[in-house]
Protein backbone atom coordinates (compact mmCIF):
# COMPACT_ATOMS: atom_id res chain seq x y z
CA UNK A 1 0.00 0.00 0.00
CA UNK A 2 0.92 3.38 -1.08
CA UNK A 3 1.55 6.10 1.56
CA UNK A 4 3.26 9.57 1.88
CA UNK A 5 5.79 10.22 4.15
CA UNK A 6 3.64 13.19 5.65
CA UNK A 7 1.30 10.63 6.92
CA UNK A 8 3.78 8.57 8.09
CA UNK A 9 5.00 11.50 10.16
CA UNK A 10 1.67 12.20 11.32
CA UNK A 11 1.02 8.86 12.83
CA UNK A 12 4.75 8.67 14.15
CA UNK A 13 4.33 12.43 15.97
CA UNK A 14 0.94 10.99 17.90
CA UNK A 15 3.47 8.00 19.21
CA UNK A 16 6.15 10.62 20.74
CA UNK A 17 2.96 12.65 21.96
CA UNK A 18 1.89 9.48 23.82
CA UNK A 19 5.11 8.51 25.11
CA UNK A 20 7.09 11.87 25.83
CA UNK A 21 5.09 14.78 27.82
CA UNK A 22 7.95 16.80 26.99
CA UNK A 23 7.41 16.75 23.33
CA UNK A 24 5.01 19.45 22.67
CA UNK A 25 3.98 20.19 18.80
CA UNK A 26 3.38 23.51 16.92
CA UNK A 27 1.50 23.84 13.63
CA UNK A 28 0.93 27.21 11.79
CA UNK A 29 -3.07 26.57 10.44
CA UNK A 30 -2.80 23.41 8.87
CA UNK A 31 -2.97 20.48 11.06
CA UNK A 32 -5.28 18.66 8.73
CA UNK A 33 -2.95 18.92 5.45
CA UNK A 34 0.35 18.47 7.92
CA UNK A 35 -1.16 15.21 9.82
CA UNK A 36 -0.30 17.07 13.20
CA UNK A 37 -3.50 17.02 13.88
CA UNK A 38 -2.87 12.67 15.13
CA UNK A 39 -1.30 14.26 18.18
CA UNK A 40 -3.71 17.32 18.53
CA UNK A 41 -6.66 14.27 18.83
CA UNK A 42 -4.36 12.07 21.39
CA UNK A 43 -2.95 15.40 23.50
CA UNK A 44 -4.65 18.13 23.28
CA UNK A 45 -2.68 19.79 25.85
CA UNK A 46 1.13 19.11 24.03
CA UNK A 47 -0.30 21.20 20.65
CA UNK A 48 -0.68 24.52 19.34
CA UNK A 49 -2.02 26.28 16.23
CA UNK A 50 -0.28 29.68 16.39
CA UNK A 51 -2.49 30.13 13.39
CA UNK A 52 -0.79 31.60 10.15
CA UNK A 53 2.53 32.96 11.67
CA UNK A 54 5.02 30.97 10.86
CA UNK A 55 7.76 33.48 12.40
CA UNK A 56 6.34 33.70 15.71
CA UNK A 57 5.47 30.09 15.43
CA UNK A 58 9.33 29.25 15.06
CA UNK A 59 10.43 31.30 17.63
CA UNK A 60 8.05 30.13 20.08
CA UNK A 61 9.27 26.53 19.01
CA UNK A 62 12.74 27.91 20.43
CA UNK A 63 11.66 29.57 23.80
CA UNK A 64 10.30 25.98 24.68
CA UNK A 65 13.52 24.42 23.37
CA UNK A 66 15.49 26.90 26.19
CA UNK A 67 13.30 26.06 28.91
CA UNK A 68 13.59 22.14 27.93
CA UNK A 69 10.93 20.83 26.07
CA UNK A 70 10.95 19.31 22.86
CA UNK A 71 9.41 21.15 20.28
CA UNK A 72 8.24 19.73 17.15
CA UNK A 73 7.24 22.57 14.53
CA UNK A 74 5.38 22.35 11.29
CA UNK A 75 4.04 23.40 8.44
CA UNK A 76 4.83 23.20 4.44
CA UNK A 77 8.08 23.38 3.69
CA UNK A 78 7.46 26.84 1.68
CA UNK A 79 6.10 28.37 3.99
CA UNK A 80 8.29 26.89 7.04
CA UNK A 81 11.58 26.87 5.77
CA UNK A 82 11.06 30.03 3.11
CA UNK A 83 8.87 32.35 4.89
CA UNK A 84 10.59 31.49 8.98
CA UNK A 85 13.64 31.35 7.36
CA UNK A 86 15.44 34.35 9.82
CA UNK A 87 13.95 33.09 12.44
CA UNK A 88 15.23 29.39 11.87
CA UNK A 89 18.68 31.12 11.32
CA UNK A 90 19.17 33.53 14.02
CA UNK A 91 16.73 31.73 16.49
CA UNK A 92 17.23 28.46 16.59
CA UNK A 93 20.28 27.38 14.50
CA UNK A 94 22.61 29.82 15.46
CA UNK A 95 21.88 29.28 19.52
CA UNK A 96 22.00 25.17 18.16
CA UNK A 97 18.57 24.76 19.79
CA UNK A 98 17.22 21.42 20.11
CA UNK A 99 13.75 22.39 18.02
CA UNK A 100 12.85 19.76 15.40
CA UNK A 101 11.31 21.63 12.20
CA UNK A 102 9.07 19.19 10.35
CA UNK A 103 8.57 20.50 6.85
CA UNK A 104 5.38 18.38 4.80
CA UNK A 105 4.86 19.11 0.74
CA UNK A 106 7.81 19.72 -0.25
CA UNK A 107 8.87 19.59 -3.85
CA UNK A 108 6.79 19.61 -7.26
CA UNK A 109 4.63 17.01 -6.17
CA UNK A 110 2.45 19.12 -4.16
CA UNK A 111 1.14 19.25 -7.77
CA UNK A 112 -2.12 21.17 -8.31
CA UNK A 113 -1.04 24.19 -5.64
CA UNK A 114 1.49 25.45 -8.20
CA UNK A 115 4.58 27.39 -7.74
CA UNK A 116 3.84 29.37 -4.86
CA UNK A 117 3.20 26.07 -2.52
CA UNK A 118 6.16 24.00 -4.62
CA UNK A 119 9.37 24.51 -2.39
CA UNK A 120 12.71 23.01 -4.51
CA UNK A 121 14.58 25.22 -2.62
CA UNK A 122 14.75 24.13 1.40
CA UNK A 123 17.44 21.43 1.27
CA UNK A 124 19.83 24.21 -0.18
CA UNK A 125 18.42 26.91 2.31
CA UNK A 126 18.33 24.27 5.41
CA UNK A 127 21.76 22.34 3.95
CA UNK A 128 23.93 25.79 4.76
CA UNK A 129 23.21 26.44 8.00
CA UNK A 130 25.77 25.71 10.35
CA UNK A 131 25.02 22.44 12.87
CA UNK A 132 21.38 22.17 11.02
CA UNK A 133 20.58 18.04 10.38
CA UNK A 134 19.14 17.78 7.32
CA UNK A 135 16.90 14.43 6.43
CA UNK A 136 14.54 13.39 3.95
CA UNK A 137 13.18 9.74 4.07
CA UNK A 138 12.43 7.78 1.18
CA UNK A 139 9.17 5.98 2.79
CA UNK A 140 6.96 5.78 5.73
CA UNK A 141 8.94 2.74 7.49
CA UNK A 142 12.13 5.79 7.52
CA UNK A 143 10.34 8.30 8.41
CA UNK A 144 8.86 6.51 11.63
CA UNK A 145 12.61 5.75 12.34
CA UNK A 146 13.96 9.15 11.56
CA UNK A 147 11.17 10.10 14.29
CA UNK A 148 12.57 8.47 16.93
CA UNK A 149 15.89 9.27 16.66
CA UNK A 150 14.60 13.20 16.42
CA UNK A 151 12.96 12.81 20.22
CA UNK A 152 16.12 11.22 21.02
CA UNK A 153 18.78 13.68 19.74
CA UNK A 154 19.80 16.76 20.94
CA UNK A 155 20.26 19.46 18.16
CA UNK A 156 18.02 21.15 15.30
CA UNK A 157 17.18 18.99 12.52
CA UNK A 158 14.81 19.38 9.81
CA UNK A 159 12.74 17.02 8.12
CA UNK A 160 11.35 17.00 4.88
CA UNK A 161 8.53 14.78 3.93
CA UNK A 162 6.00 15.11 1.24
CA UNK A 163 2.60 14.93 -0.05
CA UNK A 164 3.04 11.79 -2.41
CA UNK A 165 2.30 8.39 -1.74
CA UNK A 166 4.47 5.85 -2.13
CA UNK A 167 5.55 2.34 -1.64
CA UNK A 168 7.35 0.98 1.28
CA UNK A 169 11.23 0.03 0.51
CA UNK A 170 12.34 -0.31 4.29
CA UNK A 171 11.15 -2.86 6.35
CA UNK A 172 8.83 -1.97 9.54
CA UNK A 173 12.17 -2.68 11.99
CA UNK A 174 14.72 -0.24 10.02
CA UNK A 175 16.77 1.61 12.59
CA UNK A 176 17.78 5.00 10.99
CA UNK A 177 21.60 5.94 11.37
CA UNK A 178 22.25 9.70 11.08
CA UNK A 179 25.03 10.07 8.29
CA UNK A 180 24.69 6.79 6.58
CA UNK A 181 24.01 5.89 3.12
CA UNK A 182 21.30 3.21 2.93
CA UNK A 183 21.83 0.38 -0.10
CA UNK A 184 19.13 -0.73 -1.61
CA UNK A 185 19.31 -2.53 -4.77
CA UNK A 186 22.99 -4.12 -5.48
CA UNK A 187 23.61 -3.86 -9.45
CA UNK A 188 26.95 -3.12 -11.43
CA UNK A 189 28.65 -0.46 -13.17
CA UNK A 190 25.99 2.17 -12.63
CA UNK A 191 24.81 3.35 -9.09
CA UNK A 192 21.66 5.60 -8.72
CA UNK A 193 22.05 7.58 -5.66
CA UNK A 194 18.67 9.04 -4.87
CA UNK A 195 16.85 10.61 -1.87
CA UNK A 196 13.18 11.09 -0.90
CA UNK A 197 10.39 9.85 -3.10
CA UNK A 198 12.97 9.52 -5.85
CA UNK A 199 14.05 6.31 -4.68
CA UNK A 200 10.87 4.81 -5.40
CA UNK A 201 11.59 6.39 -9.11
CA UNK A 202 14.37 4.61 -9.40
CA UNK A 203 13.01 1.19 -8.11
CA UNK A 204 10.96 1.92 -11.19
CA UNK A 205 13.87 2.75 -13.40
CA UNK A 206 15.73 -0.58 -12.75
CA UNK A 207 13.13 -2.61 -13.65
CA UNK A 208 12.43 -1.00 -16.89
CA UNK A 209 16.45 -1.43 -17.40
CA UNK A 210 16.55 -4.85 -16.68
CA UNK A 211 14.76 -5.35 -19.86
CA UNK A 212 17.59 -4.15 -21.36
CA UNK A 213 20.19 -6.28 -19.37
CA UNK A 214 21.60 -3.23 -17.12
CA UNK A 215 21.03 -3.42 -13.75
CA UNK A 216 22.17 -0.11 -12.00
CA UNK A 217 22.69 -0.27 -7.68
CA UNK A 218 20.38 2.09 -5.64
CA UNK A 219 21.48 3.68 -2.66
CA UNK A 220 19.00 6.06 -0.28
CA UNK A 221 20.87 9.11 0.45
CA UNK A 222 18.39 10.07 3.62
CA UNK A 223 20.86 11.76 5.38
CA UNK A 224 21.89 14.99 3.52
CA UNK A 225 23.58 16.47 6.77
CA UNK A 226 25.90 15.16 7.77
CA UNK A 227 26.58 12.56 5.49
CA UNK A 228 29.33 9.67 6.15
CA UNK A 229 31.72 11.19 3.19
CA UNK A 230 34.06 7.93 3.02
CA UNK A 231 31.23 5.84 2.27
CA UNK A 232 30.37 8.07 0.05
CA UNK A 233 33.20 8.02 -2.24
CA UNK A 234 33.69 4.64 -1.70
CA UNK A 235 30.11 4.00 -3.54
CA UNK A 236 31.33 6.78 -6.21
CA UNK A 237 34.65 5.12 -6.98
CA UNK A 238 33.00 1.53 -7.40
CA UNK A 239 31.02 2.62 -10.48
CA UNK A 240 32.01 3.63 -14.05
CA UNK A 241 28.76 5.80 -13.56
CA UNK A 242 26.68 7.94 -10.98
CA UNK A 243 23.10 9.43 -11.57
CA UNK A 244 22.31 11.56 -8.44
CA UNK A 245 18.01 11.95 -7.57
CA UNK A 246 16.05 14.47 -6.35
CA UNK A 247 13.08 16.44 -5.96
CA UNK A 248 14.81 19.75 -5.39
CA UNK A 249 16.00 22.29 -7.56
CA UNK A 250 19.87 21.25 -8.98
CA UNK A 251 21.35 24.00 -6.70
CA UNK A 252 22.04 23.55 -3.06
CA UNK A 253 20.72 19.72 -3.02
CA UNK A 254 21.86 16.12 -3.14
CA UNK A 255 24.02 16.91 -6.66
CA UNK A 256 25.71 19.72 -5.30
CA UNK A 257 26.52 17.36 -2.16
CA UNK A 258 28.13 15.28 -3.89
CA UNK A 259 30.39 17.32 -5.93
CA UNK A 260 31.55 18.75 -2.66
CA UNK A 261 32.62 15.42 -1.01
CA UNK A 262 34.27 14.20 -4.22
CA UNK A 263 37.81 13.10 -3.09
CA UNK A 264 38.85 12.61 -7.49
CA UNK A 265 37.30 14.20 -10.12
CA UNK A 266 34.03 12.50 -11.49
CA UNK A 267 31.31 12.89 -13.46
CA UNK A 268 28.21 12.62 -11.92
CA UNK A 269 24.51 12.85 -14.13
CA UNK A 270 21.90 15.07 -12.07
CA UNK A 271 18.17 13.89 -12.28
CA UNK A 272 16.81 16.81 -10.36
CA UNK A 273 14.32 20.16 -11.08
CA UNK A 274 16.70 22.74 -13.61
CA UNK A 275 17.01 26.09 -12.38
CA UNK A 276 13.59 26.86 -12.76
CA UNK A 277 10.16 27.12 -11.06
CA UNK A 278 7.12 24.77 -11.34
CA UNK A 279 3.62 25.35 -12.26
CA UNK A 280 0.18 23.91 -11.49
CA UNK A 281 -0.58 20.13 -12.55
CA UNK A 282 -0.74 16.22 -11.49
CA UNK A 283 2.88 15.24 -9.64
CA UNK A 284 2.86 12.63 -12.31
CA UNK A 285 2.87 15.84 -15.14
CA UNK A 286 5.06 17.74 -13.42
CA UNK A 287 7.62 14.97 -12.81
CA UNK A 288 7.67 14.07 -16.31
CA UNK A 289 7.34 17.57 -17.71
CA UNK A 290 10.28 18.46 -15.30
CA UNK A 291 12.34 15.38 -16.35
CA UNK A 292 12.47 13.71 -12.92
CA UNK A 293 10.00 10.41 -13.25
CA UNK A 294 11.33 6.81 -13.85
CA UNK A 295 11.02 6.96 -17.55
CA UNK A 296 13.18 10.67 -18.19
CA UNK A 297 15.72 8.33 -15.80
CA UNK A 298 15.88 5.30 -18.07
CA UNK A 299 16.20 7.52 -21.15
CA UNK A 300 18.93 9.53 -19.65
CA UNK A 301 21.00 5.72 -18.83
CA UNK A 302 20.55 4.34 -22.19
CA UNK A 303 21.55 8.01 -23.88
CA UNK A 304 25.05 7.89 -21.71
CA UNK A 305 25.55 4.45 -21.92
CA UNK A 306 25.63 4.48 -25.91
CA UNK A 307 28.14 7.52 -25.60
Amino acid sequence: MKIATREAFGEALKELVIKNNDVIVLDADLSPATKTCYAKEARPQQFYSTGIAEANMVGIGAGLAVQGLKPFVSSFAMFLAGRAFEQIRNSIAYPHLNVKLCATHAGLTVGEDGATHQCNEDIALMRVLPGMVVLQPCDANETKAMMQFMVEYDGPVYLRTSRYAVDNILDSNYKFLLGEIVPIVKGCKIAFLATGIMVNEARKAIEILAKNNIYPSLYNVSSLKPINTMQLNSIINSYDLIFTLEEHNIIGGLYSLVCEKLDKPKKIYPIAVQDTFGESGTPEELMSKYKIDADYLVKSVLETVEE
